[in-house]
């Protein structure tokens, strides 16, 4: 079930490549890279995003029910019509398909979420039992009653709740306790004066929201504005994104014990035998600032201030799987309001949507199948283990970092583990209870059916052939605690990769984005974690401090991007993927400087004019085509450990002295940094 009244904030440490993109249906870019659309106008040594894609752009705007449009969208536009195939056909067969099968529940739930006749006519019937028991809260002890039954079913409220590895012990799964609660995207909105527009708004989306379910225009005003103040509460106890980003944050063992003693009025042994959760030693109450803020909450907060925000919420969270009304508010607030979209996706895109949310992986069982051979996999290996040779080559000559640390970082290259395509093993999905016609029924039910499969987990042995991230995902990712690189099988297309391309065109997107799932190993937060993947310190003093100035002038370096007017990158907030591409796009050079030495035809010969280092550097900046809604851009800038495409495009490239000669650069052009203002890191 949708719900953003929880967000969890210390999740596994894993980091993707791209952006939470959306897409559009419009054509994107083709497989080998197409000269046509460099803009010659524009001098690639001023502005290489510029240089490489502004035409594109320009021909190229944003659709209506988009917030964004560039590579990655059109890529995933892609992935999406093949998944549509897929479930359709599903629906389409689903009640001849064997029982239980995985093709029976896809095409039962999908089919469900396009029955809009049967989801009109209910209107918001289905959560009337929800906001009933919301209505008889009397008490302090109701309203934990309440979080702790809402929990057990799948639909968690106020605070984050999961099982994950122990930051201190890799193998093992333990409970995780986080702040969440906010309707907002981060605590900053509640407080700064650039976010007032936005709270209005939000006052406003909540009352709209509660008159739909009959609250009175007056009620729902005043609800509203309690529902605020409680959330501002909860903001003030809050962390924001850069302080989420350091490890230390976002781990706190207690015993549970010691865990009653911050919230005195949340039994927390309850609070686990009702999920089910093998909590015995204890757990990481990651935020004792937020939970203590939480508990006094339950203290002195009228019961009437908490039914309204758990009524709201509870609307709020089932708005997209209700009738129109419901889904154009949802939609109204948080697509258009906060990102700027003009229009609402179309239904099947939103109820697809939904099957990746609630069965993503089953899906991805059916997409692989039809959509991914075993020789792009292996082609893929082929270019990870050039990006290990090259990368491995990179640590052992680094000037500033001692022979004890560059040991331990050569350990965690040793025991990189790299995914690729989709899992070994396919998940099990016998439990899950699916039915024809009942669409909000069918999510609550997967809702409960992958919460207790998560918790499940919690004092078990970590599985490390587990997945984070479907095969049809458009992306990649590393996680710090099972140390693996994980590249899903609908990135392995152009222009990310093409078996019919040169290998400057392959080195410079997919072998980028290898060697930058590579780089999280070492990044600001990754290099906080060793070659086991437990939070330990495996640095000299005096190699830290080495490592720390050069991200600092990194960070320098973002912090000067102004991607709104008067509105700048964050630089500590994007320091992990700025490390990444920077030392990601310098391995993948290299690898591709060891595959042309193999081949020295191959490195002197030009296409379409442009020589190897040039189309390296060529298709890298293509990835990071596109184009943003100034609302959404605004949100990424506060939120996002990304930086806006375009400054990726030329961020690790201007640092880089191949980059220069490759396109001939003077000394004194934009895109060139020497010197002092040249970052190096790894």
């Amino acid at each position: 079930m949708k719900n953003r009244i929880v967000k969890p904030m210390a999740k596994p440490l894993a980091w993707a490549v791209g952006l939470a993109l959306c897409t559009g249906a419009i054509a994107g870019p083709s497989g080998n890279f197409d000269v046509k659309e460099l803009d010659k106008n524009i001098d690639a040594c001023a502005d290489f995003n510029g240089f490489v894609n502004a035409k594109w752009v320009a021909a190229h705007p944003i659709p209506a029910d988009r917030t964004r449009w560039g590579s990655f969208d059109a890529l995933r536009e892609d992935s999406l019509n093949a998944q549509r195939g897929i479930v359709e056909t599903a629906a389409g067969s689903a009640a001849k398909a064997k029982p239980g099968s995985i093709e029976q529940k896809i095409g039962y739930l999908y089919a469900s979420g396009m029955d809009e006749a049967a989801i009109e006519k209910a209107g918001f019937d289905p959560i009337k039992p929800q906001l009933a028991s919301i209505d008889a809260l009397k008490s302090s002890k109701d309203v934990v009653a309440y979080i702790t039954d809402s929990y057990a079913k799948g639909d968690g409220v106020v605070f984050g709740f999961f099982g994950n590895a122990d930051f201190k012990d890799s193998n093992k799964q333990i409970a995780y306790a986080s702040q969440g609660g906010l309707g907002l995207p981060t605590a900053d909105y509640y407080s700064k004066p650039d976010f007032a527009k936005i709270r209005d708004a939000y006052v406003a989306h909540i009352a709209r929201t509660l008159e739909l379910t009959g609250v009175s225009a007056a009620d729902a005003q005043t609800q509203a504005k309690e529902v605020m103040a409680f959330e501002t509460r909860l903001a003030g106890a809050s962390l924001v994104p850069t302080e989420l980003r350091q490890p230390e944050n976002r781990y706190h063992y207690v015993s549970i014990a010691d865990a009653d003693k911050v919230t005195p009025h949340f039994e927390w042994t309850a609070f686990f035998k009702a999920q089910g959760a093998d909590v015995k030693d204890g757990f990481s109450l990651s935020h004792p600032k937020f939970f203590a803020e939480f508990d006094k909450m339950l203290a002195d907060v009228p019961v009437t201030d908490w039914q309204a925000y758990l009524r709201f919420h509870a609307i709020d969270g089932a708005a997209p799987y209700l009738s129109k009304a419901f889904q154009q508010e949802d939609f109204d607030f948080n697509a258009k309001t906060l990102n700027g979209q003009k229009e609402m996706k179309a239904r099947w895109k939103r109820t697809l949507d939904t099957v990746n949310e609630d069965m993503g992986m089953a899906l991805g069982q059916l997409y692989v199948a039809k959509t991914f051979t075993p020789d792009s996999k292996q082609r893929a290996q082929a270019l990870v283990d050039n990006l290990r040779v090259a990368y491995k080559a990179r640590i052992e000559k680094l000037e500033w970092m001692s022979d004890a640390t560059k040991q331990k970082a050569l350990e965690k290259w040793a025991s990189f583990t790299p995914k690729i395509g989709y899992p070994d093993k396919w998940r099990d999905w016998s439990g899950l209870q699916i039915k024809q016609g009942d669409y909000f029924g069918n999510v609550m039910s997967a809702a409960k059916f992958n919460y207790d499969y998560r918790i499940a987990k919690i004092g078990k042995p970590v599985d490390r052939s587990e997945w984070g991230m479907t095969p049809q995902t458009v992306n990649a990712y590393y996680n710090a605690q099972k140390n693996e690189i994980v590249f899903p099988a609908a990135i392995l297309q152009s222009p990310f990769f093409d078996a019919k391309a040169d290998d400057a065109l392959n080195y410079g997107g997919i072998g980028a984005v290898i060697g930058h799932e590579m780089g999280h190993g070492y990044d600001d937060q990754g290099s906080k974690f060793d070659a086991q993947g437990n939070n330990v310190n495996w640095w000299t003093d005096a190699d830290r401090k080495a490592f720390e100035s050069r991200t600092d002038k990194l960070a320098e370096q973002f912090n000067s991007y102004e991607a709104l007017p008067g509105k700048f990158v964050n630089g500590k907030l994007t320091m992990g993927e700025n490390i990444g591409d920077l030392g990601g796009l310098n391995a993948a050079y290299d690898a591709l400087q060891m595959a042309l030495a193999k081949h020295p035809a191959e490195a002197n010969k030009k296409i379409d004019g442009y020589t190897p280092d040039q189309r390296f550097f060529l298709n890298w900046a293509r990835v990071w085509r596109g184009n943003i809604r100034p609302e959404a851009q605004l949100t990424l800038l506060n939120t996002d450990p990304h930086a806006p495409a375009q400054f990726r495009a030329i961020g690790a490239p201007s640092n880089m002295q191949a980059f220069a000669q490759a396109f001939q650069c003077k000394a004194d052009a934009k895109m060139v940094r020497s010197g002092e203002k040249q970052v190096k890191i790894w």
